[in-house]
């Protein structure tokens, strides 16, 4: 065995553990892109369009919700600027993650905030709070990354190809929030962060009627506002 031996085998065990600790999220991922696929044609949107928005922009509420507001001919504007607020949240996970891969080369750097989704950053930050900094924890960043990424394509092409098949009694659109709440509540450890989720949620509900989804911004801005300030007051 060459010297390098070990140290391909301890990135793999890293990379592996990566990917068996994204697996339980992936079970409710699969459905997630299947729907978003067969919402995607249903909308107006051109295969390789909605197969490319997978590949390249890699976010699955922001896909779902251009495939909303393009079958609602939703003016440019308004959906950018949803789309903007929408992925806010991309701001958060580079910022409470960075301190564990600053040492890293830009490559890696680069690589790793294309692979931040939610489900990646829940098992990537829990790994890293976990274990703190160590020698391959990128490695296990990137297994959780890519086998998401990976599943996400491949459900994405499912959805596109079959999604008009899949009778509507399936109830697969619960796969999303059962996903979110899985990946949300391991991250309510104080204050600040269940007070922000709790407001979000209410003024989600509030916000419902107005157009446009006009409602998840303003749940999203109220929702960052009540966490900022609790986080200021702790």
């Amino acid at each position: 065995m060459t010297s390098t031996e070990p140290v391909k085998q301890s990135r793999l065990r890293a990379f592996w553990a990566g990917v068996k600790a994204e697996t339980p999220l992936l079970i409710g991922v699969f459905p997630f892109g299947m729907i978003y696929g067969a919402l995607a044609i249903k909308s107006g949107i051109q295969p390789v369009a909605a197969q490319a928005m997978s590949s390249i922009l890699f976010a699955g509420s922001a896909q779902f919700l251009t495939a909303q507001m393009t079958a609602n001919a939703v003016p440019g504007l308004v959906m950018i600027m949803a789309l903007a607020v929408v992925n806010l949240r991309h701001i958060l996970y580079s910022a409470s993650i960075a301190p564990f891969t600053k040492n890293l080369s830009r490559w890696w750097r680069v690589l790793l905030s294309y692979l931040l989704t939610d489900e990646a950053y829940v098992v990537a930050i829990t790994g890293y709070e976990k274990d703190g900094i160590t020698t391959n924890g990128h490695w296990f960043f990137l297994g959780a990354g890519l086998s998401l990424w990976s599943i996400w394509q491949a459900s994405t092409a499912i959805g596109i190809l079959v999604g008009a098949t899949i009778p509507v009694s399936w109830p697969l659109d619960f796969a999303l929030p059962l996903t979110f709440i899985a990946m949300l509540v391991p991250l309510l450890k104080d204050k600040p962060a269940l007070m922000a989720s709790i407001t979000a949620g209410i003024s989600a509900l509030i916000f419902y009627p107005l157009p446009y989804k006009l409602g998840i911004i303003l749940a999203t801005f109220v929702g960052i506002a009540t966490g900022v300030w609790m986080e200021q007051r702790k």
